[in-house]
């Protein structure tokens, strides 16, 4: 049975950011002081070895100087605020520099740029169909930053990309999840509990992120409507719910309104009214203030019963 290659769990690199050796700026300056004399060493000691004086000597020590000069320029290192440097000895990951400013690493090793600035980025408005099968057209806007620098640089091959399509899948998902309104308690609408699913949406992108050490800020739906072929069709369907909703609050307070005058003609013994006269003034003010066009009086100058 072969063994897994060193560094790898199976297909997934396994790796960590751990600090890698520096040095601050002080000892920095003294290493860029002995470049600039071991190089102007190496070059004096070539000159005068070139003039005959002691030859084999100045041009022991020109080389001597000259290996100096090559292994101390590859130690000084700058890192502007908001960046971060993973350093590498042939190939092996040694750690990551978080100093800032000028700063020294080991020698002979090389360093690779990784930002860890805030960033984001809107998704492609993708066209999904929700929980109950309408097609939505719904885009997302994603704050990511980098947390963990070694397995943005090696657990990933693009960082950048493995991102964006990770959000597009997760975005993908939660949109099928639920409705686009008319949510319940338990399962939530698109577009009417925004921040609820943006939290869901935040949290099943940074389970996908993880393993390439990227930490999810926030995550809001930045876009939401219904696919062209249906938008019309629900937009009549919202009126009519519009609608439905007024007319029952226009009933209750009709209601209500009906109630109270009844109490008040009673209570001020202004009219005695029999169940029939009763019902036809409930009748009468029910249409009076229900009614969507204004209602002509009618006098009755006779009975109800003639």
């Amino acid at each position: 049975m072969s063994e897994r290659p060193v560094g790898h769990d199976g297909a997934q690199v396994e790796i960590s950011e751990n600090p890698s050796w520096t040095a601050g700026a002080g000892p920095a300056a003294i290493v860029i002081v002995l470049i600039i004399l071991s190089l102007g060493g190496s070059i004096g000691a070539f000159i005068v070895g070139g003039l005959g004086t002691a030859t084999a000597l100045m041009i022991t020590l020109g080389v001597v100087l000259t290996i100096v000069w090559l292994v101390l320029m590859t130690m000084p290192r700058v890192i502007s605020p908001g960046h971060t440097q993973v350093v590498q000895f042939f190939g092996r990951y040694l750690g990551t520099n978080r100093r800032t400013g000028l700063s020294l690493v080991p020698p002979f090793t090389v360093t690779k740029k990784v930002t860890v600035r805030v960033r984001n980025f809107e998704t492609e408005t993708i066209k999904v169909n929700d929980a109950n099968g309408n097609p939505v057209n719904i885009g997302a806007i994603i704050v990511w930053q980098v947390a963990d620098t070694a397995k943005a640089t090696f657990a990933v091959e693009d960082v950048d990309e493995f991102i964006t399509s990770q959000a597009e899948s997760a975005l993908r998902h939660v949109a099928t999840s639920h409705p686009y309104d008319g949510g319940t308690q338990h399962n939530p609408s698109l577009s009417g509990s925004t921040e609820l699913v943006s939290t869901e949406l935040a949290n099943e992108v940074a389970a996908r992120v993880h393993v390439a050490g990227v930490e999810i800020l926030e995550a809001r739906i930045g876009s939401l409507s219904y696919a062209p072929e249906i938008a019309q069709a629900m937009l009549q369907r919202q009126q009519a719910g519009a609608i439905v909703d007024a007319r029952e609050t226009i009933v209750d307070g009709a209601v209500t309104m009906v109630e109270s005058a009844l109490d008040q003609l009673e209570e001020k013994d202004i009219v005695h009214l029999d169940p029939e006269r009763r019902a036809a003034m409930v009748s009468n003010l029910l249409v009076v203030l229900c009614s969507d066009t204004n209602v002509q009086p009618m006098i009755n100058t006779g009975s109800l019963y003639t």
